[in-house]
């Protein structure tokens, strides 16, 4: 058998006829990776790039921002009523205390948690086992003292966060009026919810983009910071305190349930002192009843008693149907309507309007709101501010309660002359009195210091809103309701309030005493109205609890706003009947 060349068989060697199986399958797993990466690629940079987007923002932006601290709130002549002060945070990252085990560092964690007031379990269950939890608060605005002692503890996972923490130095004597904020520092009562955005500002915030390094590369966005507004008040400190102090000793002393106090500038319806009590510590409110954040003075309303029998005298003078030389027989000092009895506590026979006022006389005021429209009497309550809110636009301030309605029965007449059948807050009282010791000018009332007085709104007629003063100068005089109102040194005029509160059904048996007046007659200044309710005691006409209370209030207020002292200016009225029911 004859052989083959080599050089044929090493040509046949080197050029095959078929593609080796092997190189089909690295061609076919090659081609498949790229189209795979391919695919991915297109996926990632067309389909849906907002995931890479966000996991590379995730790793190099970063924003940065400017806190900012609270306005602060002043009294009238700039003394501190709230102000922040810096403070900081305690907070954990679960996952770093996770990662570095910081619980297994029994001495440091320990002294940690007591530090705090936690057990070591407790610290621990509020931090959690959650690594995605990258962020939880362990204790809020924070004492220095012992902030520095958890920084040197150098426990892992655990920072420290700038934040302000709100101070009140007045404490407990402007609580209810300034209210206070949450640990979030947002205003939630009083003056600080009020105005919490004049307050609040901007916090100013930096977004930039940092390198592998830490360092920044660019700037993405800057908004600068924009500072609160601080805010003045129309509160005068020192008759806050004065009045305040006076508020709580008669409260405490007559066993009553509470009380406020309100002063009012005649001149601009500025409010320079609103107390109430029982009061609350707004630094440390733990353990406090809520009912205690309440700002009584414009929240409550009461039946406003006798201190409304100057609007029913005005009534009938600004009507015509009475004169400032009208008599009126309240003779025999009883007098039934419908089935009802209107009383005095004795027969005062004649009575000039003085002597009305001066004797507090339910059947004087009573014959002469008969004598008139009744439509006449509810325009005129309302037209001094009766039944809707005073201008202050405090958070939950009431409007009282007023009717409109068109039907009343002769009854409803009477007892309405000498407050009853109507509601009024402190605020509305002050308003009304003010607008008499103005000479007739209704103006809306005022919380922040105020320039430029509003106008107002002429609602009596000047002469007979001057005499009215005198006849209320005379209540205080002897013979009168409120002679304990007396102001040493000043004239000061004012009427007296007993009311029986109203329970379901009817009244019962507790009280509210109040007081509202005017000083110095001459040049009335200010307007102080006084509330007590549910005195204790065998005392609880406003007369006996109330009208002390007015004239400490008055009388030190005067003298802080340099009045001079009028009481030889002229001579104080005597009306035409003796006799003193305490009303």
């Amino acid at each position: 058998m004859t052989a083959k060349p080599a050089k044929s068989q090493a040509k046949a060697r080197q050029y095959p006829s078929v593609i080796s199986w092997r190189f089909a399958f690295v061609m076919v797993m090659l081609t498949s990776v790229f189209v795979a990466l391919l695919a991915r690629a297109a996926w990632l940079q067309v389909v849906e790039p907002e995931m890479l987007v966000t996991q590379g923002d995730r790793r190099s932006l970063r924003v940065e921002a400017d806190t900012v601290m609270r306005g602060m709130v002043f009294d009238r002549h700039g003394e501190a009523l709230a102000v922040s002060v810096p403070v900081e945070a305690i907070w954990a990252d679960p996952k770093i205390v996770i990662e570095r085990n910081a619980p297994a560092d029994e001495r440091r964690w320990h002294a940690l948690a007591d530090i705090m007031q936690m057990s070591p379990q407790q610290l621990l269950s509020r931090i959690g086992d959650d690594p995605k939890r990258r962020f939880v608060y362990l204790q809020r605005q924070v004492n220095p003292a012992v902030v520095d002692y958890v920084k040197k503890l150098k426990v892992p996972g655990i920072y420290f966060r700038q934040e302000s923490k709100r101070y009140y130095p007045a404490g407990e004597v402007t609580a209810q009026l300034i209210g206070f904020t949450n640990v979030d520092d947002v205003g939630v009562e009083g003056i600080e919810k009020r105005f919490n955005d004049l307050l609040t500002g901007t916090a100013g915030r930096k977004v930039f983009r940092k390198d592998a390094k830490g360092r920044e590369i660019e700037v993405l966005e800057r908004q600068d910071a924009t500072a609160p507004a601080n805010l003045q008040l129309s509160i005068d400190q020192r008759i806050q305190t004065v009045a305040y102090r006076e508020l709580k000793k008669a409260v405490l002393s007559h066993g009553a349930t509470s009380g406020s106090a309100v002063v009012v500038d005649v001149a601009s319806g500025e409010v320079l002192a609103m107390v109430n009590s029982p009061s609350f510590n707004p630094n440390n409110r733990r353990n406090t009843p809520v009912h205690r954040f309440r700002n009584r003075a414009i929240t409550d309303t009461f039946e406003p008693g006798s201190t409304m029998k100057p609007l029913a005298v005005l009534s009938a003078l600004e009507f015509g149907s009475a004169t400032l030389d009208t008599v009126v027989d309240t003779h025999p000092g009883t007098m039934r309507i419908g089935g009802s009895w209107v009383r005095d506590p004795r027969n005062y026979k004649e009575l000039d309007l003085t002597g009305i006022i001066q004797k507090s006389s339910n059947m004087g005021v009573a014959k002469l709101v008969l004598d008139m429209p009744h439509q006449h009497v509810v325009a005129l309550y309302n037209n001094m501010g009766l039944g809707e809110d005073t201008g202050l636009g405090l958070n939950g301030e009431s409007s009282g309660l007023f009717s409109y309605r068109q039907r009343w029965s002769d009854f409803e007449r009477a007892t309405f002359s000498y407050g009853y059948g109507l509601s009024v807050t402190a605020v509305q009282l002050a308003r009304a009195y003010a607008t008499m010791a103005n000479g007739g000018i209704n103006r809306p009332l005022s919380i922040l210091k105020n320039n430029e007085p509003d106008p107002g709104q002429r609602v009596l007629a000047e002469r007979h809103a001057l005499a009215m003063l005198e006849m209320m100068e005379a209540n205080i005089g002897p013979g009168g309701t409120a002679n304990r109102a007396q102001v040493h040194g000043y004239r000061v005029g004012g009427k007296t309030g007993t009311a029986r509160k109203a329970v379901a059904g009817g009244y019962g048996d507790d009280y509210i005493a109040s007081f509202a007046g005017v000083g110095p007659v001459s040049n009335p200044r200010i307007v102080t109205v006084v509330v007590i309710n549910e005195p204790a005691g065998d005392f609880y006409h406003g007369g006996e609890i109330a009208a002390p209370v007015f004239a400490s209030i008055m009388g030190a207020s005067l003298q802080l706003l340099n009045v001079t002292p009028d009481a030889d200016t002229g001579p104080a009225l005597i009306s035409r009947a003796g006799g003193n029911n305490g009303n």
